[in-house]
């Protein structure tokens, strides 16, 4: 593979198309952006020595001959290669090398975000779970919940250390500002982060918080649970969460709501759904019947010819929904239950109801 296929770039490209390319390539692949990707880090070194090439004219003359004359590529035509023309027209061909000014440049992003973090950050979000009851996920309720607060700092306003009485020189770079790296057979410097390239550091931790800008306790913390709450809901605690550093706000608290089953009543999503027995004599002659609710008990009309397995809507008996004032439904499903024979009136009384209404004219349909 040429310099020219590992960059991604055409022969005729000019030496400013190749730098924006290798800009991009670097940043991607940097081996310090890259930490243990050995893949990357080979890949940085062969665009890396790509760019050493087509970046310099005598390298590139002397690569694009061999190709010619290999016949590895092609391209060119009379005359000379646009990226030839750079020359006679001023480009500044040391702005177009210059790696440690590149490296400068993709290393100071992460400087920069490192002096970022030095200002107001906000503390991260806490999930904590809490088991309720059926009828209090329904109802909402008030309670208490014991767990490990934090606050910043008061000392150093979360972020860890203090104004010292004397600069000190930065240990990391030695006092000199900037950090050499090395990758290969490359050399090149950049920014220290500790103390964005000032050479000296003008704090030290704090002893309060023992330079983590962060004080624990153990709290008992009253929170509302609002009605309706299902399995999963998120019911949200403004700044209950972690602290923020450097003066950022706290974080906040979900709490995550698990619902405890009900031996009768079961939820799927805004509506109650319950099994009722009722007898066959209920069923083909219809009744007035009387069925619990999670507000109390109501009646419903079975009419006659009810089958097994029947469901019967009762409108607005459901949960009530987080997302608005309206409340769900509850469903009464029925179920007809086959009468006992212990006894030869229970038994006579049956085959008469079976002479009525034999077996077979109930299976016509599919015996057909």
């Amino acid at each position: 593979m040429n310099s020219y296929e590992v960059l991604g770039v055409n022969r005729k490209a000019r030496l400013a198309e190749i730098k924006k390319v290798y800009r991009r390539l670097a940043r991607k692949y940097h081996p310090d952006l890259n930490p243990g990707d050995k893949r990357a880090e080979e890949r940085f070194k062969q665009i890396t020595e790509a760019y050493e090439i087509l970046s310099n004219p005598d390298k590139r003359r002397a690569h694009d001959r061999e190709l010619e004359f290999g016949g590895a590529a092609t391209g060119g035509g009379a005359g000379s290669p646009p990226w030839e023309q750079d020359l006679r027209t001023g480009v500044d061909l040391g702005d177009l090398g210059g790696f440690a000014s590149i490296f400068s440049e993709i290393l100071g992003a992460q400087g920069a975000g490192a002096r970022q973090q030095s200002g107001p950050r906000k503390g991260g979000d806490v999930t904590h779970a809490l088991r309720v009851g059926f009828f209090d996920a329904l109802r909402g309720l008030e309670t208490e919940m014991s767990l490990e607060a934090e606050s910043a700092c008061p000392r150093c306003n979360g972020s860890g250390t203090v104004p010292s009485r004397v600069r000190r020189p930065c240990p990391d770079c030695a006092g000199t500002g900037r950090i050499n790296h090395v990758s290969g057979m490359l050399r090149f410097a950049s920014s220290c982060r500790r103390c964005n390239g000032e050479g000296t550091l003008g704090s030290e931790g704090c002893g309060h918080c023992r330079g983590s800008g962060i004080l624990t306790r153990r709290e008992t913390l009253k929170v509302h649970i609002p009605a309706g709450v299902d399995n999963g809901s998120r019911v949200r605690v403004s700044g209950r969460g972690r602290a923020g550093r450097n003066g950022g706000a706290p974080g906040d608290l979900y709490i995550i709501t698990q619902v405890e089953p009900h031996p009768f009543f079961r939820r799927i999503g805004d509506n109650i759904y319950c099994t009722v027995p009722i007898t066959v004599s209920e069923a083909a002659l219809g009744t007035r019947l009387e069925v619990p609710t999670i507000d109390g008990k109501t009646r419903i009309r079975i009419p006659p010819g009810t089958e097994s397995d029947q469901k019967f809507r009762l409108r607005g008996k459901g949960a009530p929904s987080l997302r608005g004032t309206a409340r769900g439904d509850q469903y009464v499903e029925v179920r007809v239950v086959t009468p006992p024979a212990a006894d030869e009136r229970s038994r006579q009384i049956l085959r008469e109801l079976g002479d009525l209404h034999p077996g077979d004219d109930v299976r016509r349909g599919i015996l057909a």
